[in-house]
């Protein structure tokens, strides 16, 4: 018979495109100290994310990994993957960064938002204690990526940001065995946090929900705002940015708000940033509805180049073009089938034809 967390484990796998290395059975490593809260009376305050959680003694924050207990905040996630496999790197969706080239995701349950549409809800939606995992050390996901012959650790499936002090501890130890860290994230993360993380991250693919502060409520029970600031701080702080953006029919496939938000990454992050409209299906809470036409995908395409982005790519559509070109020349650079690479001509971050600089993270 299969039980729960089998289901939970094997279903998130399938949602997420992939399948999950076999896990032990639970076996939960203990709570570990939690980072960014302070004392209020009996009670305590995250202050990790937005939300800023206030929580009376055993209560869980939103992000159902975060604790207090006995005044002192505590986090269930440290070291307690339900998911590990080895992907490509396109997959996270990351075109500009070492194409080609596998890397090691882990996730762990829980997640600082409530999308309607989440397309990894079995995990996302869920505490550690639900969910199958092993005990896997940061020092030992290093050894396992690299066993794995993997250039990189991607934090990835769930909402890393709520088991963040397991992201900083492996990142911190894969920066010194040379691997890239990479952050899949919706960005609901506040400052003070973002920016000790910031040094040891050398990738994040964010995903831009929509460019309307009711729609985040209403659709992610969440605040545009605190998106919008990851973004142009993790840029600044020297990480390597690319942006997806989940068109839902008839809630974020409005063109008129994809145009804002493709202008306001122009303005306020550059023409280069790589935006990836990728195409929803039908899951979770809004099962009801039917897949994003590939059309409104093309339009949506068509209208980021028209405000003037350079790297606009279209996925989960098999017959979509997802190769690179050249913004100068327009040759192709990197040929894509899915996420297999079959031609890569970038040359020391340049264009072999023209010369011309394309920015990404390429060796």
């Amino acid at each position: 018979m299969t039980t729960r967390r089998e289901m939970i484990k094997y279903s998130a796998a399938a949602i997420a495109g992939t399948a999950v290395s076999p896990m032990a059975a639970f076996n939960a490593s203990p709570p570990h100290a939690a980072l960014y809260w302070h004392t209020m009376g009996e009670s305590v305050e995250c202050e990790l994310c937005p939300h800023q959680c206030i929580l009376n003694e055993g209560k869980t924050g939103r992000c159902r990994t975060r604790q207090n207990i006995h005044g002192t905040l505590v986090t269930h996630a440290f070291a307690n993957p339900c998911a590990l496999h080895v992907d490509p790197i396109e997959k996270k969706p990351l075109f500009h960064m070492l194409p080609g080239t596998r890397t090691y995701s882990v996730a762990i349950a829980g997640c600082n938002l409530r999308c309607l549409n989440c397309q990894n809800y079995t995990i996302s939606q869920s505490s550690p204690d639900q969910t199958d995992v092993t005990y896997l050390p940061p020092e030992k996901a290093v050894k396992e990526a690299i066993a794995q012959g993997c250039s990189s650790i991607a934090y990835t499936y769930s909402e890393p940001t709520v088991w963040f002090e397991y992201m900083l501890a492996t990142a911190k130890l894969a920066r010194e065995a040379r691997l890239k860290n990479v952050w899949v994230t919706a960005g609901y993360i506040n400052e003070s946090p973002l920016r000790e993380l910031a040094p040891v991250m050398d990738a994040v693919t964010l995903d831009l929900k929509s460019f309307s502060d009711s729609l985040y409520q209403k659709l992610n029970a969440g605040k545009l705002e605190p998106i919008l600031r990851t973004l142009t701080i993790a840029q600044k702080c020297g990480i390597w940015v690319e942006v997806s953006n989940l068109v839902v029919p008839e809630w974020t496939d409005d063109l008129g708000q994809v145009r804002k938000l493709c202008a306001w990454i122009k303005q306020n992050m550059g023409e280069e940033v790589p935006l990836h409209f990728l195409r929803f299906f039908p899951l979770y809470k809004l099962a009801n509805l039917y897949p994003t036409p590939t059309q409104t995908l093309l339009s949506a395409q068509k209208i980021a180049k028209e405000e003037g982005l350079k790297f606009v790519y279209v996925g989960n559509v098999a017959e979509a073009d997802s190769n690179t070109y050249c913004p100068s020349c327009k040759k192709p650079l990197i040929v894509r089938d899915g996420c297999i690479i079959k031609t890569m001509a970038i040359a020391k971050g340049h264009c072999p034809y023209c010369k011309v600089a394309i920015k990404g993270l390429w060796g």
